[in-house]
């Protein structure tokens, strides 16, 4: 299961437990209240095709805050997107309903499988705050066993996937790399498309691609590693470690743990202030901060989550006054250097790196969709930062995967209370390892790491195109390595 998340950025989630959920035989019905009726009015729009009934939902039911965050016409281009991934969407369940949240199982009309999950205001009228699409398992029968798909060779998928690519790519739907590996060693690798359209240089297999918000991943392995260290603890305050922060509310209440799962209240950098700005001022998390950290906070720290690539800027600006290092210089040192990872880096745009892959996009800023594919450079910060934007290959990753694997590097669990860290177990056996995905996405970029539990595999794609080229390649990769034989 990957998160994809319809926000100003990117995507990120991490699992540790593959979803699986009884089929129920009576007709799903959404609940009689306004949040119930706005679930079942999106579902009628969107499946109509209709975008003038799409554009009327939006405004009629979207928050005003959220409208002026991201405005109808840019959730209309996101909308045509899923429209042509998805096609149409039925109803198969409810899984959760309050009247600031509802979650639903929807099969599309290709069969795939999604957990939508609704987030409304928490006071009548209950508008529409967000949403967030997941990619999810197909129920299980009647009798307990979920329906097995065809079984098939490894060579067998691996087939199956080249054709797929290869489709992909006459239809100019994928650029960049794809890497399959088993148990750590690659059972396919490929390179697809054009690095530089203007130069006409082709991707390799070693190209170096931006990652999006998988770098969140390393910002939370740094705090990880410093929970160890006993120099963090997952429920110190923002103001331990930042007694200037612009706002007083957050430095008092925000909680490293609640950086860490998004539920701060600390706002997006992205939005009028960051479109305003030119690209080179970004260079350093402090550079960041001015777009966000002077904002009230959208909720009670701790009361609900919502997508924060600003809790993860102050995250790295924590990182640095614990550590005493610069973010990016602690990050080589303490994860890039111990997994091998000679290929990831912060590299900034305006400086001349070998082997690179520049982003093209046909998504404009105000999310209008369409035309020729354009060079994504004014879109991006001049350099990354703790929320996304470095740059990795194929091969650093799968390095990086063997790191998760072995515990070379870990992950800190912060979903739940007590303990200064719990790190993620990764075992070796598909049996006893749950697993771990992450994604990244914004214009012009889309990248995916996946660490089995599909019988050994760890599944990379990384795409100079915009979302949801390397996540639609990935889901389908993983709907064929589930079904080879063991």
């Amino acid at each position: 299961m990957l998160l994809q998340r319809i926000a100003p950025v990117c995507l990120l989630t991490i699992l540790t437990a593959m979803l699986s959920l009884a089929q129920n035989a009576e007709t799903p019905k959404l609940p009689n209240t306004q949040a119930g009726q706005r679930v079942a009015a999106y579902l009628k729009a969107f499946n109509s095709g209709d975008e003038g009934l799409m554009r009327e939902f939006f405004s009629n039911n979207v928050s005003p805050a959220s409208l002026q965050q991201r405005p109808v016409e840019a959730r209309i281009g996101i909308y045509k997107d899923m429209r042509a991934n998805i096609e149409t969407m039925e109803l198969r369940r409810v899984l959760e309903a309050r009247e600031d949240f509802i979650s639903i199982l929807v099969q599309t009309k290709k069969g795939e499988w999604l957990n939508i999950g609704f987030e409304f205001e928490p006071k009548t009228p209950h508008r529409l705050l967000g949403l967030r699409v997941e990619d999810a398992e197909p129920p299980s029968t009647a009798g307990g066993a979920s329906v097995a798909p065809v079984a098939m060779t490894e060579r067998e998928a691996v087939a199956s996937v080249e054709k797929y690519l290869n489709d992909l790519v006459a239809a100019d739907e994928f650029s960049g790399v794809v890497l399959i590996a088993k148990n750590g060693g690659p059972v396919f690798q490929r390179a697809y498309g054009l690095a530089s359209k203007e130069y006409n240089i082709q991707n390799r297999t070693d190209t170096k691609f931006n990652l999006g918000s998988i770098n969140k991943l390393f910002t939370q392995i740094a705090v990880g590693q410093l929970l160890e260290q006993g120099k963090l603890a997952l429920d110190d305050k923002l103001g331990k470690y930042l007694p200037d922060y612009p706002n007083r509310e957050a430095a008092e209440k925000v909680t490293i743990r609640q950086l860490l799962s998004m539920s701060s209240g600390i706002g997006d950098f992205f939005g009028p202030k960051f479109e305003a700005t030119p690209k080179n001022k970004f260079r350093s998390i402090k550079d960041f901060l001015p777009l966000f950290a002077g904002e009230p906070l959208a909720f009670e720290p701790g009361s609900k989550r919502e997508y924060s690539n600003g809790g993860y800027i102050v995250l790295g600006a924590i990182i640095e006054k614990a550590s005493g290092q610069d973010y990016y210089e602690y990050v080589r040192e303490h994860i890039f250097i111990p997994a091998g990872m000679q290929n990831t880096d912060w590299y900034e745009a305006d400086q001349p790196v070998q082997n690179l892959a520049s982003g093209y996009t046909r998504e404009a800023m105000d999310g209008r969709t369409g035309g020729a594919r354009k060079n994504n450079i004014y879109t991006r910060p001049a350099k990354g930062s703790p929320a996304g934007g470095g740059y990795s290959t194929a091969d650093d990753l799968l390095k990086l995967a063997r790191a998760l694997q072995t515990q070379k590097l870990r992950v800190p669990d912060f979903r739940q209370q007590g303990g200064p860290t719990k790190p993620v177990s990764f075992a070796r056996t598909p049996e006893s390892f749950g697993g771990l995905g992450i994604a990244g996405g914004s214009l012009g970029l889309n990248a995916l790491l996946e660490i089995g539990p599909d019988n050994g595999y760890t599944v990379i794609v990384m795409s100079n195109y915009d979302p949801p080229s390397a996540e639609k390649v990935g889901k389908q990769i993983r709907a064929w390595l589930a079904s080879v034989r063991k």
